[in-house]
């Protein structure tokens, strides 16, 4: 065994958030890591190198081939880290020293652990980053982190990490931060990586998907506990721990349609909260008072798969719906479509100055973030934009938020042209549509009480602060919230509740049109699958048409209607959900959901060798490109002859109607990717 983690223990400030972890590695092997936020992957990951901050205390044993390295010296662990126990952070920018050239850092690794010159270092690292799919390698060791995108310094930190043949790679959510284009690419990198190196390596994530595709063993944590591990095509089959089945229950698939999610009731206990006998007990639908008593002994429920509960027995055949309660939901099939328009926009544009100097600033370009968008979403519709990270999405967004004439194009809501807008339309229309905004603790502000948020809007719409709070209560209730809790604040709150408050206060002024900006992108699955149902039953009782902004296309499958696929500020495909996503034409369109990865191991396998890898990253938003944009990216443009090359080049594809599926491609072919 290459590496051994026997009852691990890892306390911040005695406070308790990995509670005797046993783990085992071998040569060659994937192991991924997952669970909730706060579960301990995360601090498991790096007590093994032994790079947790002074604060942590670690009791336990961590043996790399037989070298025990708790309690070893700094001395010692120097010579580890980056030797035999390569380090991929979750945040590259923050990990890289930003003063220090990127192919310098990679260099000084190779120094830290060989007797070789500068210049054998420095070939080392441009070959590195040639290997990890950084174009232009040796140009590009010259330059400083922030001069890479986030996808290209994650190859590059993947890079440092492998300089030296590491026994052993920690990948802690390598792929959080990333678009999903780039995060297919991170993980064949990191394949290669594994390859080249011949290590193990354990693979921290959130993303069932990405550890169904990339791992051969998984162990699930909750509360800094192991309660399941095994082979990940039986861990995924056939879950021992009923913790295990509702994260999958709550993940919406990109490969089914639209269906109620299960959502995991309750929040898991934070770090050092005492917890006595089952931690999962308390959100369990199978309790019985026996698991209050004693913390489960880990029991085999398969060949090398182990689960720690008291009834994995019962759960053999068993789906999370049979299992988890689940919400009744009004059929959205039912809700009109192609009703009265609530918005419209038509040839949309926004640009951003690029200036340069320090003391005499001078334009020397623009940003085309937005470039002739269209836009219709009708009432009880849900209209979904996705595209990678700078194709247009936020900015089309706050654009409309704007009420404002806008750049170029024509913008109207609720049948009115938004230029033409006085002062009192505005206020009145601004009533009928509100937001909900990506990170609910920051769009929340910490000095208020939870019922004064909610009720804000109302008060900002002139209506008085008696008339507000009796409001406030039912607000709390609608979204599912105590309504008695109206006094505590939003630190008093978990994530998912936080984003309901956010939710409801939007709800407040009664909107028609509620935008929603990536509003589930900062919760853990279990989480998620309670705010999608509640948009979801909140769109059916209410009849609210919604503008969702995501770059989670598995979340689009499952509550949007129809969908607008963005690529350089422009829509390069659009129509109804079910179309674009079982046929969809654009390439571009085919590379995004071919590279969503599904939580089931062996359909994983099969479409992880039919994935559509995208070369690089978008071009820049600086120059309006003549012709089609996404030609020096397409699969279809590289095989084409002369003459469809010259088409590609010189002429830009029509924008596809807003009313059908149709995609802005000079050569459309239907590909099943999904």
């Amino acid at each position: 065994m290459l590496l051994e983690v026997t009852d691990l223990h890892v306390e911040f400030d005695g406070k308790p958030a990995v509670r005797g972890v046993d783990l085992s590695l071998r040569r060659g092997e994937v192991l991924g890591l997952v669970g909730e936020s706060g579960s301990g992957k995360s601090a498991t990951a790096l007590a093994l190198p032994g790079l947790l901050p002074a604060n942590a205390t670690v009791r336990g044993s961590v043996r790399l081939d037989g070298q025990e390295l708790v309690g070893a010296g700094d001395r010692e662990l120097s010579r580890v880290r980056g030797a035999r126990i390569g380090m991929v952070f979750q945040d590259p920018l923050s990990a890289f020293t930003p003063v220090y050239r990127i192919g310098d850092q990679i260099a000084e690794a190779v120094r830290a652990h060989r007797d070789v010159s500068r210049e054998a270092a420095r070939e080392r690292a441009v070959t590195l980053l040639d290997l990890v799919g950084i174009p232009r390698a040796r140009e590009r060791a010259d330059a400083y982190p922030h001069e890479f995108s986030g996808g290209m310094r994650q190859r590059a930190m993947i890079a440092m990490a492998m300089a030296n043949d590491p026994d052993v790679l920690v990948a802690d959510e390598p792929t959080t931060a990333l678009d999903v284009t780039i995060q297919a690419q991170i993980l064949d990198v990191l394949r290669t990586a594994q390859q080249e190196t011949g290590a193990a390596m354990v693979l921290v994530s959130h993303d069932l998907g990405v550890v169904a595709g990339a791992a051969d063993r998984v162990a699930v944590m909750y509360a800094g506990r192991v309660v399941e591990s095994g082979p990940v095509d039986e861990v995924f089959r056939a879950p021992g721990m009923p913790y295990t089945l509702g994260l999958l229950g709550a993940v919406p698939r990109i490969d089914e349609a639209a269906q109620v999610l299960v959502p995991v009731p309750g929040v898991a206990p934070g770090a050092g909260e005492s917890v006595q006998g089952c931690a999962f007990a308390p959100r369990c639908p199978l309790v019985e008072e026996r698991c209050r008593k004693g913390v489960p002994r880990t029991e085999a429920v398969g060949p090398a798969h182990t689960a720690a509960c008291l009834r994995s027995g019962e759960l053999a055949g068993r789906t999370p719906r049979d299992v988890f309660p689940v919400p009744a939901i009004p059929d959205r099939a039912c809700q009109p479509a192609g009703g009265t328009p609530v918005l419209t926009a038509r040839g949309l544009t926004k640009t951003f100055p690029v200036y340069k100097g320090s003391a005499v600033r001078r334009r020397i370009g623009s940003v085309y973030a937005a470039d002739g968008v269209d836009l219709d979403i009708a009432r009880g519709e849900t209209l979904a934009l996705v595209g990678e990270s700078g194709s247009g999405k936020s900015t089309t967004l706050f654009e409309l938020l704007e009420l404002k004439r806008p750049e170029a194009g024509d913008i109207e809501l609720f049948g009115q042209p938004v230029a033409a807008l006085d002062r009192a339309q505005r206020r009145a229309v601004r009533r009928r549509v509100q937001i909900v905004f990506q990170d609910p603790m920051a769009s929340l502000d910490p000095r208020m009480s939870v019922g004064d948020i909610v009720t804000e809007p109302l008060r900002a719409q002139g209506v008085g602060r008696r008339g507000a709070a009796r409001r406030g209560p039912g607000l709390l209730e609608l979204v599912g919230l105590d309504p008695a809790h109206a006094e505590r604040y939003p630190h008093e709150f978990s994530g998912g509740q936080r984003q309901r408050i956010g939710i409801a206060r939007a709800l407040s002024v009664e909107p028609e049109l509620l935008v929603l900006d990536e509003p589930v992108s900062a919760l853990d699955v279990s989480v998620q699958a309670g705010v999608l149902n509640l948009l979801s039953r909140l769109k059916a009782e209410l009849g609210l048409a919604y503008l969702l902004v995501s770059h989670d296309l598995s979340v689009v499958r499952h509550i949007a209607d129809r969908v607008s696929v963005m690529y350089l500020g422009r829509t390069v495909e659009s129509g109804p959900v079910e179309d674009v996503f079982a046929r969809p034409l654009h390439p571009y369109t085919q590379a995004l959901l071919s590279a969503v990865p599904v939580p089931d191991p062996p359909r994983e396998r099969v479409r992880r060798q039919e994935r559509i890898l995208l070369a690089g990253d978008p071009p820049s938003p600086t120059v309006r490109h003549a012709g089609c944009r996404f030609r020096g990216r397409c699969p279809v443009y590289a095989g084409l002859g002369e003459d469809g090359r010259g088409r590609c080049e010189g002429e830009v594809p029509a924008a596809p109607d807003a009313e059908r599926h149709g995609a802005a491609c000079h050569f459309p072919r239907v590909r099943d990717v999904v």
